[in-house]
């Protein structure tokens, strides 16, 4: 007896797996503002420019990999081997098939080509006179955020107006980093005695995540940034607030002891008053800020006591000093801290 072999069954049994799979990762990798760094809902000009690249340059792939799969496909139904068929016919050569399979990949390359240069062009061109200019500096591990127009600085929590143009001025104080919001703008290098500039139009209000996309040492991970877009009277109202002085409760003695314990201690590395270090963050109208140690923490209180407590176990490798304090001073730091808003 003769037993015949069944592909088709064997193939239907196949894809009877496979599609489901196939589409449950499919629905997976689209789930959109599930994930807040992705880079397929932009909200700024040059987002939308990569976006529709990346989207254009896609379905040209798709037509590739149709074309492709189809004739291997054709190629093995067809052509496969029989009992009763003959060897076939030796091939060794088609000028026009050759011809035709080497000006379809360069057509193709071309189409792509020439949209891809477009749009470098288009995003990196240069800041209109009418531009918000930020100086962004990258730290081991956390950003700066410098407003020379408006006189005022922060960190790692940048305010921008909505509908302006912003160009960020670039450079690192140590070693090479790289500035990413994927929902604004693609990855540009941020490197040591050199100056890169990014120029993006915010179109949506909202808090967009970024970090750094550049391996850069043992917290790169959580060298994390926040971008702002404010409409334009609450940006109005942000650069305000920061520019604005916070008086001190002198009735509160937690709040005094905790200042006079800041600049006993912390003012060697870090700006409060105009006044201070420039090795860490400056804390001016720090209470203001959603995060802190870099967006990996909340900042509320109890967050910024475990922060001073034990910075390297909350951050691997930060360069905060562990000082040696006690509870008293911890609680008395932070409600200095929570009251600088």
């Amino acid at each position: 007896m003769v037993i015949r072999h069944q592909p088709w069954k064997r193939a239907a049994r196949a894809l009877r797996f496979l599609v489901p799979v196939a589409l449950m990762l499919g629905a997976a990798a689209c789930s959109g503002d599930s994930f807040p760094q992705s880079t397929l809902h932009p909200t700024a000009d040059s987002g939308r420019a990569i976006d529709a690249l990346f989207t254009q340059i896609f379905w040209w792939a798709v037509v590739v990999f149709v074309v492709v799969e189809a004739a291997l496909v054709v190629t093995i139904v067809r052509f496969r081997a029989r009992p009763d068929r003959p060897e076939p016919r030796h091939v060794h050569g088609n000028t026009v098939a050759e011809i035709a399979w080497t000006m379809a990949p360069a057509a193709i390359l071309i189409f792509i080509a020439v949209p891809t240069i477009q749009t470098i062009f288009e995003i990196d061109g240069g800041a209109p006179d009418d531009a918000l200019q930020v100086e962004v500096i990258g730290h081991q591990w956390w950003w700066e955020f410098q407003y020379a127009d408006l006189g005022i600085s922060t960190a790692n929590e940048l305010h921008v107006p909505q509908g302006r143009p912003i160009e960020l001025v670039m450079r690192s104080a140590d070693v090479i980093h790289s500035f990413w919001i994927p929902k604004l703008h693609g990855k540009r290098d941020v490197m040591p005695g050199r100056v890169t500039r990014l120029v993006f139009t915010p179109d949506s209000v909202g808090t967009f995540a970024g970090q750094c996309a550049e391996f850069c040492g043992e917290s790169h991970a959580n060298m994390r940034m926040r971008v702002v877009v404010d409409a334009s009277t609450d940006f109005d109202a942000w650069v305000a607030q920061q520019g604005a002085t916070v008086p001190l409760d002198s009735s509160d003695a937690q709040q005094v002891a905790g200042r006079d314990l800041f600049f006993r201690t912390c003012i060697a590395c870090h700006q409060m008053d105009g006044v201070g270090g420039v090795l860490g963050p400056t804390l001016w109208h720090v209470a203001a800020r959603t995060t802190i140690a870099s967006g990996i923490l909340p900042n509320d209180s109890a967050s910024l006591a475990r922060w001073i407590g034990n910075p390297k176990g909350e951050k691997p490798g930060a360069k905060m000093p562990q000082f040696p304090l006690s509870d008293d001073d911890i609680a008395a730091l932070v409600a200095y801290l929570q009251s600088r808003r």
